[in-house]
């Protein structure tokens, strides 16, 4: 009985491989699970390729994880420290499983509601004092639309002070049309990728 209760709850992983730097070609695992999707690699080559070299020795806090594959990405092209969040038990895990493949020592990984878990990371980051990249993945249903998320997930980039920011990126559904400015940000690029969109913002002069 209990090997039978352990086949039903195993989770059929999904991989894919960080795309350059450090830890190039390391697999990344991702749970087949509702609420966790994975940034497409195109889409998150295209963000690597418009921040470039500016992530080096900065922070990078990938605000609604699931297995890390944006910030994993950035620490290997030379991120100082990583900061993730992630609400669900089995996206937890393999977000941990994947640090293990990289470099444990220069990431920190919050267990919880990013929503309630924010405000302490943030005061974190503060206190380093360096500039810092944030990344919104918010999780979005395309079959019931947009519900509050979005709202919940702007008041957060609301509290973001210039002085902390060097850049906020958003990854939403294309459909949704995003405020051209957010507390001290300003937005200043979009590029679509079918369904899914980035859209940038930076602090405004």
């Amino acid at each position: 009985m209990k090997n039978q209760r352990r086949h039903k709850e195993k989770i059929k992983l999904f991989t894919t491989t960080i795309i350059a730097g450090e830890f190039k070609g390391k697999t990344i695992e991702i749970p087949d699970i509702a609420t966790t999707r994975s940034s497409k690699s195109i889409l998150r080559e295209s963000f690597f390729n418009t921040v470039q070299f500016e992530i080096i020795g900065k922070n990078f806090v990938e605000v609604f994880a699931g297995s890390g594959s944006v910030g994993l990405e950035a620490l290997s092209r030379g991120a100082a420290e990583c900061y993730f969040m992630e609400y669900n038990r089995i996206a937890f895990q393999s977000l941990e499983n994947n640090i293990k493949q990289t470099d444990p020592g220069r990431c920190h990984a919050f267990y919880g509601d990013s929503f309630e878990k924010f405000a302490d990371v943030y005061a974190l980051i503060k206190r380093t004092g360096e500039k810092t990249y944030f990344y919104f993945d918010p999780p979005f249903s395309t079959r019931d639309g947009m519900d509050d998320v979005y709202d919940k997930t702007l008041a957060l980039i609301e509290q973001i002070e210039p002085e902390v920011c060097e850049m906020v990126a958003v990854e939403h559904m294309t459909n949704l049309t995003m405020p051209e400015t957010i507390g001290a940000l300003s937005k200043v690029k979009k590029k679509k990728f079918g369904r899914s969109t980035l859209s940038y913002y930076t602090p405004s002069e």
